[in-house]
This record gives C-alpha cells, sequence and structure tokens, in this order.
C-alpha cells in the first residue's frame, strides 16, 4: 500500500501543478477608469477600491489623474500599492498632438514616464495622431511616428518601464495598413501595443485574426462594445467576444485585459457600465 498511496500522491501532485501552471498562462483582469469622471488623485483612489471589489487584478489610468505627485510620489505611491490593485498602465491621451511625430511631445512623454515610473507604473501607453494625409497612408509620417515611438522606448527601458502604443479608429482603417506599418517598423524589444479591440471592431477589423498573428506584440487589449456605431455596455451590442476569447486560449496569452468605458458624448457610466463589462469578462474569458 505505501507503494500505492506514493503513486496518487504523485498523480495528485502532477494535477495540482497542471492546474496552477493553466492558470499561469490566462491573461490578467484590469480596467480603465476614465468610465469614472476623475478629476484629480483623490478622486481616484475610491475607484481603485470599486475596482478590487469587483475582482480586477490592475488598472490603467490617464497621467492627468496622477500628475500632481511626480514630483513627490512617496505617500501617492503607497496609497496605490494599498489600493490591492497593480498600476499597470499610465495612458497620454491628448487632443492634439506633436504635429512631427503624431504622438505625445517628447518633453511630456519624458515627464509622464518618469514620474509613471516613480508611482509604481509597469507601462508608459501612448496613443496619437492617425498617419493619413489626402486618404493615403504617409511614408514619412510612419517613419516619424516609429522613430518617436522606439525613442519613447528607449527611454521607457532606461526607467525600467515598458512602452506601449494604443490605436483608436483609423489605424485599423483600409485593411489595417497604419497598425501593421507600426507592428513591423518598431523596434520589438523597445515598443509593446495595447490594442483597443473595440475599436478595432468598429472599424471593420477582424479582431480574432489579427490577435492570432500579433498576440506576441500584445501587451494588452481594451475590450468595448458597440451598437449600430455607438458603444454599449460590454455585451449588449455586436462585438461578439467568444472567437477572440478562443484565440487568447488557444495562445495561452498571458497580457492584460482591459474593460473600457469611454463615450464619444462624454458620459461617464461608472459602476453601471464596469459591474456587468466585469462579468462578460468573467464570463468569456475565465479572468
Amino acid at each position: 500500500m505505501p507503494g500505492l498511496m506514493t503513486r496518487r500522491t504523485a498523480i495528485a501532485a502532477l494535477g495540482a501543478a497542471g492546474t496552477m501552471l493553466a492558470a499561469a498562462r490566462k491573461p490578467h483582469s484590469g480596467a480603465q477608469t476614465n468610465a469614472w469622471a476623475i478629476r484629480n488623485f483623490d478622486e481616484l483612489i475610491p475607484v481603485l477600491a470599486k475596482l478590487k471589489d469587483y475582482g480586477y487584478e490592475g488598472f490603467e489610468t490617464s497621467f492627468r489623474n496622477v500628475q500632481a505627485h511626480f514630483d513627490k510620489p512617496t505617500i501617492a505611491n503607497a496609497q496605490l500599492t494599498n489600493s490591492g490593485l497593480r498600476f499597470v498602465n499610465i495612458h497620454i491621451f491628448m487632443d492634439q498632438y506633436d504635429p512631427a511625430t503624431r504622438i505625445a511631445p517628447a518633453e511630456l512623454i519624458g515627464r509622464v514616464a518618469k514620474g509613471g515610473a516613480a508611482l509604481g507604473a509597469s507601462c508608459l501607453v501612448l496613443s496619437g495622431a492617425p498617419c493619413v494625409e489626402n486618404g493615403k497612408l504617409s511614408e514619412s509620417a510612419v517613419r516619424a511616428k516609429t522613430e518617436a515611438l522606439n525613442r519613447a522606448g528607449h527611454l521607457c527601458s532606461e526607467l525600467g518601464i515598458s512602452a506601449a502604443y494604443h490605436n483608436h479608429g483609423p489605424e485599423f482603417a483600409d485593411g489595417g495598413v497604419e497598425i501593421e506599418a507600426l507592428l513591423a517598423r518598431t523596434d520589438p524589444k523597445l515598443v509593446n501595443f495595447v490594442i483597443d479591440a473595440g475599436h478595432a471592431f468598429r472599424i471593420g477589423a477582424d479582431v480574432p485574426a489579427f490577435f492570432a498573428r500579433h498576440h506576441a506584440r500584445l501587451a494588452g487589449m481594451h475590450l468595448r462594445d458597440f451598437h449600430n456605431g455607438e458603444q454599449v455596455i460590454l455585451g449588449e451590442g455586436d462585438f461578439h467576444l467568444e472567437p477572440l476569447a478562443k484565440a487568447v486560449a488557444k495562445a495561452k496569452w498571458q497580457g492584460w485585459i482591459f474593460n473600457e468605458e469611454e463615450r464619444l458624448n462624454n458620459v461617464k457610466l461608472g459602476d453601471a457600465a464596469i459591474r456587468p463589462a466585469r462579468e462578460k469578462v468573467k464570463k468569456v474569458f475565465g479572468v
């Protein structure tokens, strides 16, 4: 009997190890805080408490919500750590970008990268203006944008954080010509991507196929839903997530899935949108 028990014990141990390994190969769950009307750092902290209660692992937020503490980060860093969430992404989104590079100005990138690193952020996420002129992709614009992204990635690497580019709809227009160019021309050692799958879907992209081709470069995905071109609560629109979830599982992808609620009319639904979106991600992706 001792030998039999040893075999059973070994099989049980292997099963437990396999279960842990499978769990380790799942993506992580996060939320962008722009579902709430946050005007300053003090208003961010209670939002993080909500996200923790909903079972999220981490969060992404605008640099504007934390920049007041860039120069004196110690107390704010402790507050963010005490939230129990990982500060995954600090995001630079602007109404107007540097016309030369079509991303944020270098001075702002440097300030946010340094300040974000001091506050414990893992990644600087950059959005940008499209590289389209007169209805065609501009070769000079793509070159300038990718070079600027590589410079930002190099700066971030020196600060101990990563850098990623976040798309909107135009990068996926015309068969995704711009997003494919950015993927091909940025240095994979310096620049990753946080793909807004909802915007890509709205413009007509085959998101699961895109993910299957490029998942190795994707640090995260933003999930949002649309119906008749208007954003709706995740799961109430036309974006069927199941094929994407299958692609994620097949790739054993371990990036971040972020719920994002950011309406073009600037309505902030907060809990009313994020709570059901969280449940949808749990159901479809198992995280």
